[in-house]
């Protein structure tokens, strides 16, 4: 018997109402739960997902080494490029400035409040290198 029924993703931010929104379209998820301190979202596949209050936090600085990549979300697409303009319009921002000439199978993003995650097309072909 398994010791842990679910787990949750939880980011630390300081407007979890707001970044809610950000997540809510992103992944068509739905608010499971909510107080004046965290917002709970499920998606139809059944991803969790919170947001947790912190009025101190700090956006990670990944790619830049001071405050680098502490932790980030990975999502699976079919369409990375109808993605990141629902991403844009939603508030959130490229992080990579790469030449994007030709179909990428990854790419990187923050969300309104600066948590980076990646979009990946399909499976990953090789393990992350450094």
């Amino acid at each position: 018997m398994a010791l842990v029924k679910a787990g949750v993703v939880v980011l630390d931010c300081a407007e979890p109402e707001k970044l809610a929104q950000f997540y809510k379209e992103l992944l068509d998820a739905e608010e499971t739960d909510a107080n004046a301190n965290r917002v709970e979202l499920r998606s139809g596949d059944g991803f969790r997902l919170a947001l947790r209050r912190d009025v101190n936090a700090t956006a990670p600085s990944w790619p830049r080494p001071e405050n680098s990549l502490q932790a980030h979300l990975e999502f699976v697409v079919d369409d990375v490029d109808a993605t990141e303009r629902r991403i844009v319009g939603l508030g959130g921002r490229p992080m990579e400035a790469t030449d994007s000439t030709g179909p990428l199978d990854e790419r990187g993003y923050a969300d309104p409040a600066g948590h980076s995650f990646t979009l990946r097309r399909g499976a990953p072909t090789s393990p992350k290198q450094g």
